[in-house]
């Protein structure tokens, strides 16, 4: 089973890859948009109909493949680039969003870090 905390790093790939591609597929495809696949990120996918998406993370003992297709319909909101990197960083709310096909940018939540002001008194 994948946990997924919102302490560990997760990408998006923004552009449609081939679903052809297996575990050595897209590790490669990671290490051709700057990222180590070894590293325990979790890297989301999604075909080129939007109509299925996979996740690839790599746990310390071996590389976890999940695979998501939609029974009826399409991935709507999709990230977009953020510069001239593929890959974009999302955060755990986000990611739970996408992977239920929901508004992913207006995932809400409390911030991740917020400063503990000093009890008055």
């Amino acid at each position: 089973m994948i946990q997924i905390t919102p302490q560990m790093r997760l990408l998006v790939a923004v552009e449609a890859v081939d679903f052809r591609k297996g575990i050595d597929g897209l590790a490669r495809l990671c290490r051709t948009l700057a990222c180590d696949p070894l590293s325990g990120c979790l890297v989301v996918f999604r075909n080129k109909r939007a109509t299925a998406i996979k996740l690839l993370v790599y746990d310390g003992q071996g590389f976890w493949l999940c695979q998501k297709r939609l029974s009826a319909g399409r991935f709507g909101a999709w990230p977009a680039a953020e510069g001239a990197v593929g890959l974009r960083p999302l955060e755990a709310r986000q990611l739970q969003a996408l992977l239920w096909n929901g508004p992913w940018a207006a995932a809400g939540g409390a911030p991740l870090w917020r400063s503990v002001a000093p009890a008055a008194g």
